[in-house]
C-alpha cells in the first residue's frame, strides 16, 4: 500500500494532520494514504521555498536542463503516470495517456523558454524627447515564492502548468494538490527531485481548505495560481487584494453551429467535447446552439452518436464515459436536469447510474433560467437549441457570467470577425469546438471564468515583474 508524506524542503515528512485514505474511483478498493500538513507544516514549506529564493538561484541553463529532463523521464515513465490518473481521477485511460503527452510538452516548452525568458528586452527610444543618449531595457525577475492550489480534473497537466512555468522563470512553489488527485503530483514531484531540482524548490503539501488558505495570505507567498471553482476562486482573491493571482476557474461553454462541411467529423467532435471525462473539463461542451435550418438533422445525429459511447470501467481503452468525481458531483447535476425537465425541457438521452456514473445525457427546450443554463455543470449534460440569427445567439451566448471558450463553426469570414470581435471569452475557436487547447497559448477567461492567462510564456509573465534599466 503507497503512503505519502508532504514533501518540505525536499524531505517526506510525515503530515501532522491526519491520515486520508484514498480509493480508486472506478471499484473503491483502497489504493493509498496520504497524510495531511499542519498549518505550522505548511508554514514550514513556505520559509523553505523563501529561503531557497534567496540562496539558490538557479541558472537559466540549470532550470532549462531540470525541465528537460523531466519531460524525458516522464515519457519514460508515461503508462505508470496515467494508470495512477486514471486510479485516483476515473479518467479514462485513454485520455489520461493523452494528458501525460501533453505535460511531456508542456515541460519542454518550458525548457525551451527558460533560456530566454530573462534576457534583457531593448527598448528603442531614439525619438522620445529628452532620451538623447539614453539606452533602454527591460528584464523579467521572478516575484518570489508561487502559492498553487491545483483540481482533480487534469492532476498532472494541470500542476505542470504551475510548477514547470514557475520554474522556468526562478519562483520556487510550495503546491497543494486536489485531495482527489494528490498522488500524481507527489510522482511528478518525485521525477523533478530525481533531475536534481534542489531542496525546497517544489513543496508539495496535502491539507484542508482552511490550511490551505494560509498558502495565498502568507506574505511571504508572492504569487498565487488557482484553478478550481469560480466562488473558491474570487473568495480566495478577495484575501489578498494587493497580491499578483491568476485565477483559472469554470464556465458552461458554448458552441454555435452555423455551417456543417462534414457531419461525422462535427458529429464526433461535439461528443468528445461534451462526454469525454464525464464533462469534468472547464472548457467541456454544455450549451449547444444550432443554426434552425440544421437543427433537427443535428439533433438527430447527435443523440444516435451519444447512444453508442462506451460507458464504465475507465480502465478500459474504449471507454468515453466513466465515473464522476463524487457522489455528490453526479447527485448535484442529476437535480439540476431533473429541475430542468419539471420547468419543460425535453430530455432525449440520458441516465443517471447511482452512485458517481451519468450516462451521455442531451436536453432541449431547457429555460435560460434553469441551472443547466446558467451555471457550470461539469458532468455529460448538454443542452441543445436552435437560433435563427447570428448576432442573436452572440448576445444568448454572452449573457452568461462565465466566458472562457466558445466554439463557431462557419465558413463566413463576416461570422468568424464578428465572432471574434464580439465574444465575451477568452478564446473563440473555428471550425472547432471549445475545448481545444494548445498548451502553450494564452488560456484562461473573462468575467467569472478567470483573472490573467496561462499557457508557458503567459504564465512566466504572470509570475514576474518588469523592471526597467536606463543607461547613459
Amino acid at each position: 500500500m503507497t503512503l505519502r508524506h508532504p514533501i518540505i524542503n525536499g524531505n517526506n515528512t510525515p503530515g501532522e494532520a491526519g491520515l486520508r485514505v484514498l480509493h480508486d474511483r472506478f471499484d473503491y478498493h483502497e489504493i493509498a494514504q496520504v497524510t495531511y500538513a499542519s498549518s505550522a507544516q505548511v508554514s514550514e514549506a513556505i520559509a523553505s521555498a523563501e529561503a531557497v529564493f534567496h540562496t539558490n538561484k538557479l541558472s537559466s541553463i540549470e532550470r532549462s536542463e531540470i525541465l528537460h529532463n523531466a519531460s524525458l523521464m516522464l515519457a519514460d515513465l508515461s503508462e505508470e503516470i496515467a494508470r495512477t490518473i486514471t486510479a485516483e481521477s476515473g479518467k479514462p485511460i485513454t485520455y489520461s495517456r493523452i494528458e501525460v503527452d501533453r505535460a511531456v510538452f508542456t515541460l519542454k516548452a518550458s525548457a525551451i523558454a527558460a533560456k530566454t525568458f530573462n534576457d534583457d528586452l531593448s527598448l528603442d527610444v531614439s525619438d522620445a524627447p529628452g532620451a538623447k543618449g539614453k539606452r533602454v531595457s527591460v528584464r523579467y525577475f521572478p516575484a518570489g515564492v508561487l502559492g498553487a492550489i491545483t483540481p482533480f480534473n487534469f492532476p498532472l497537466n494541470l500542476v505542470v502548468h504551475k510548477i514547470a512555468p514557475a520554474i522556468a522563470c526562478g519562483c520556487p512553489i510550495v503546491l497543494k494538490p486536489a485531495p482527489q488527485t494528490p498522488l500524481t503530483a507527489f510522482l511528478l514531484a518525485d521525477i523533478l527531485h530525481q533531475c536534481d531540482l534542489p531542496s525546497g524548490w517544489l513543496n508539495v503539501v496535502p491539507c484542508e481548505n482552511d490550511i490551505a488558505e494560509l498558502i495565498v495570505t502568507d506574505a511571504r507567498i508572492k504569487v498565487v495560481s488557482f484553478t478550481g471553482s469560480a466562488s473558491v476562486g474570487w473568495k480566495l482573491k478577495s484575501l489578498v487584494p494587493k497580491k499578483k493571482v491568476t485565477l483559472e476557474l469554470g464556465g458552461n461553454g458554448a458552441v454555435i453551429v452555423d455551417h456543417v462541411d462534414d457531419w461525422e467529423s462535427l458529429i464526433a467532435s461535439l461528443c468528445s467535447s461534451a462526454f469525454y471525462y464525464s464533462g469534468q473539463v472547464c472548457i467541456s461542451l454544455q450549451r449547444l446552439f444550432v443554426k434552425r435550418e440544421l437543427y433537427d438533422e443535428l439533433l438527430e445525429r447527435f443523440i444516435a452518436a451519444a447512444k453508442l459511447l462506451p460507458v464504465g470501467d475507465p480502465n478500459n481503452d474504449d471507454t468515453v464515459v466513466g465515473p464522476m468525481i463524487s457522489e455528490t458531483s453526479s447527485k448535484k447535476v442529476w437535480g439540476w436536469v431533473e429541475s430542468a425537465i419539471r420547468s419543460g425541457a425535453i430530455k432525449h438521452i440520458g441516465a443517471y447510474q447511482k452512485p458517481e456514473i451519468i450516462t451521455p445525457t442531451i436536453l432541449t427546450n431547457v429555460s435560460p433560467d434553469c441551472e443547466l443554463s446558467c451555471e457550470e455543470a461539469f458532468a455529460p449534460v448538454v443542452t441543445v437549441e436552435p437560433y435563427d440569427s447570428f448576432e442573436a445567439v452572440i448576445a444568448t451566448v454572452n449573457s452568461s457570467r462565465y466566458g472562457l471558450q466558445v466554439g463557431v463553426f462557419t465558413d463566413d469570414e463576416h461570422k468568424i470577425n464578428l465572432s471574434y470581435e464580439q465574444l465575451e471569452v477568452g478564446a473563440v475557436i473555428i471550425n472547432n469546438t471549445n475545448t481545444f487547447r494548445i498548451d502553450t497559448m494564452p488560456y484562461g477567461g473573462v468575467k467569472d471564468s478567470g483573472f490573467g492567462r496561462e499557457g508557458v510564456l503567459w504564465a512566466m509573465e504572470e509570475m514576474c515583474e518588469p523592471k526597467v534599466l536606463v543607461r547613459s
